[in-house]
């Protein structure tokens, strides 16, 4: 069994397509699925189970998978200690987000005290920020509700109290609170490329009893706009409504909270600049724990 075997292994395994990881992998798909034949034949068992043109892990693949990573996690760990040795670790940061205010203002903050770091930052759906941890192509992640994942570490940052929005003129405008029910049927304006957070609010739409008509998917700016001109109601967090000075008021009835956690790979040795980076956006979230509720107070 050798390295580039299980290598070509966990590509596939995560790309679910036998072309697309010989794409990636920048080799013919004839010569990859030959390797994959003779690590299955090496191992005694299937690894992969075809589903028309895709393929999908075997039980034996997945537990092949999660030792591959470790594999690459320890050969990672190995690199950066010797890098380190030879003063060579880099002071570039990868994280991806799912939605890019999770870093707002944070952000500011912290180039503020460390001028010398280096932020790579991308944004991804929870699921490909997971599987691009332990691929170690960036070092943490940041997206909503914990991962019940045996590979990966992760800190709850914040429970963010979800408020509702509505348009100034609107008929419960000047309420304390509104129940759900009572806008059931009013057009919704919800954000748009967050496919997480619009589940989320599908899911407590539906608690309440409906399925949201949204008219609007938009990104948070627009949104803005939107509900300005009187266009429909919103479901957000409290701190978008406070930074875009949205009105907003309490959900009567129960309180929808969306939580939002910072991921790493369990047991991978971090590099200093990317240690410090995550306790400071932990020990952020701490401080300004007070942003993300309501504690009484309406719009």
């Amino acid at each position: 069994m050798e390295l580039l075997q299980l290598k070509y292994f966990q590509t596939v395994a995560y790309t679910e397509h036998m072309t697309q990881a010989a794409r990636q992998l920048n080799i013919a798909q004839p010569s990859l699925s030959l390797t994959i034949k003779r690590l299955e034949d090496e191992l005694g068992t299937q690894l992969f189970i075809r589903k028309g043109r895709n393929i999908q892990l075997s039980p034996a693949g997945h537990i092949l998978l999660k030792h591959v990573n470790r594999i690459f996690t320890e050969l990672e760990n190995a690199q950066r200690e010797i890098q380190s040795e030879e003063q060579l670790v880099s002071r570039t940061i990868r994280i991806s987000i799912s939605n890019p205010r999770f870093l707002s203002r944070l952000i500011t903050e912290y180039i503020n005290q460390y001028p010398d770091s280096k932020v790579h930052q991308g944004i991804k759906m929870k699921s490909e920020v997971l599987s691009s941890l332990k691929k170690g192509e960036i070092d943490l992640g940041i997206a909503g509700h914990p991962a019940e994942d045996e590979e990966i570490e992760s800190c709850l940052l914040i429970n963010e109290d979800i408020v509702l929005v509505l348009p100034s003129n609107h008929k419960y405008a000047g309420r304390s609170e509104l129940s759900l029910t009572e806008v059931a049927d009013e057009p919704f304006i919800s954000l748009a490329d967050n496919r997480e957070y619009s589940e989320f609010i599908h899911h407590i739409c539906e608690q309440a009893g409906f399925v949201p008509n949204s008219i609007f998917e938009v990104d948070s700016y627009l949104l803005t706009e939107i509900i300005q001109v009187n266009q429909g109601v919103s479901l957000l967090p409290v701190s978008v409504c406070r930074q875009l000075n949205l009105d907003y008021i309490r959900i009567a009835g129960f309180s929808p909270t969306y939580s939002v956690s910072l991921f790493w790979v369990k047991g991978k040795l971090l590099p200093a600049s990317v240690g410090n980076f995550r306790d400071f956006i932990i020990q952020y979230y701490r401080d300004h724990h007070d942003m993300f509720k309501l504690h009484g107070e309406s719009s």
